[in-house]
């Protein structure tokens, strides 16, 4: 999993506190960086800035500065600058850099990830239609595990796996919920409602669909369910949307392929087409062996960049999509090549009538 991150619950107070944090935390100066990279790292330091030291010396995981998910992990470590005990972190220089696949992963640019993806594809278009009403909301439970490293480097340290629940408005119009073990519960969105007015002297209603502020980034099921099931249109709707979000465009894609496929429940022909795009991002590998955070086993769909890799993994005989895994490729301070930084594993997807309530335990 690109572990980022994220996102939903700071996008708010970031743009609040950031203006603030430049003052009196200027990023150090970094010599034969061009602006992208040094923008990059001065986002990386106000991040750090903003979230105290927790006990024990752990610096906590960057997080990923998108609204609708929270997740967050750990870069790959090229190089760690401290500055008054913040972490700053220096990805590899080149878009790419490590294209090398960790133990047990192909060779990239072959046509094996696309046939296996296409095996994928097919096992989830035959899955059942979600049945979810506009007014409910999309409940995801997961196992996630994020690792965590001192602000004097060093090897990152991964906790045990914890129990995360998300609930996100079908249409958007309500405010989502975050419940993370050991974390304060976090309201996601908090858009207030739109209502539209039929005549004069009509009795306004609220409008049942925010699809117009919905995006490949920041997605409500609507919006997900109305995605293009033509892989090829897919893919550069994606690309379009995730432009400017980093620097390799292909990463940026399949990043963004593995948020939706683990945190939205997307229709048996939107999973599909998604599936099929990832097919067409160039440098994408099959990865033998991975395990995700559940201690589930499977075979797994990957690609590196910037000197880690993100592991979709999929179980070997039903295809279903189990979790994801982020490994770091190049040894270094965070530890060596193969170190798992980031782990999940999605348990549960349902639809719900409020944020906070679980759906009721099915019987086999």
């Amino acid at each position: 999993m690109n572990f980022t991150s994220r996102r939903r619950t700071h996008h708010r107070s970031e743009q609040t506190e950031r203006p603030g944090l430049t003052e009196l935390l200027p990023p150090p100066p970094v010599p034969g960086l061009d602006p992208d990279r040094e923008l990059l790292l001065k986002e990386t330091l106000l991040r750090k800035a903003a979230v105290a030291e927790p006990r024990g010396g752990l610096t906590p995981p960057v997080s990923r500065p998108r609204r609708r998910l929270v997740r967050v992990m750990v870069p790959a470590v090229a190089c760690a600058l401290a500055v008054g005990g913040i972490v700053v972190v220096n990805l590899a220089d080149t878009p790419g850099h490590g294209t090398t696949a960790v133990t047990g992963g192909r060779t990239p640019g072959t046509s094996e990830a696309a046939h296996l993806l296409d095996r994928i594809a097919l096992a989830a278009a035959g899955e059942p239609q979600p049945t979810v009403g506009a007014d409910q909301f999309v409940y995801i439970e997961s196992q996630v595990a994020y690792a965590g490293q001192s602000a004097g480097g060093g090897k990152v340290t991964m906790p045990p796996a914890h129990t995360r629940r998300v609930w996100l408005s079908v249409d958007g119009s309500r405010p989502g919920l975050l419940r993370e073990e050991g974390e304060p519960d976090s309201s996601l969105g908090g858009d207030a409602p739109v209502y539209d007015l039929d005549s004069r002297g009509a009795t306004p209603k609220p409008r049942t669909s925010h699809q117009e502020g919905a995006s490949i980034s920041d997605p409500t099921h609507q919006y997900v369910a109305s995605l293009p099931t033509d892989p090829d249109a897919l893919l550069r709707l994606i690309r379009a949307e995730t432009r400017g979000q980093g620097q390799d465009p292909d990463q940026r894609a399949f990043t963004a392929i593995g948020e939706l496929l683990a945190e939205t429940w997307a229709p048996p022909q939107v999973s599909a087409a998604l599936y099929k795009a990832a097919a067409k991002i160039p440098g994408v590998t099959v990865v033998d062996a991975a395990t995700d955070a559940a201690g589930r086993k499977g075979i797994a769909v990957a690609r590196t960049a910037h000197g880690q890799q993100t592991q979709w993994i999929f179980d070997r005989t039903t295809y279903a999509f189990l979790g994801e895994r982020t490994v770091l490729t190049e040894a270094g301070d965070a530890g060596p090549a193969g170190t798992v930084v980031g782990t999940s594993a999605v348990l549960t997807k349902a639809a719900v009538d409020r944020a906070g309530e679980t759906p009721a335990p099915t019987t086999t």
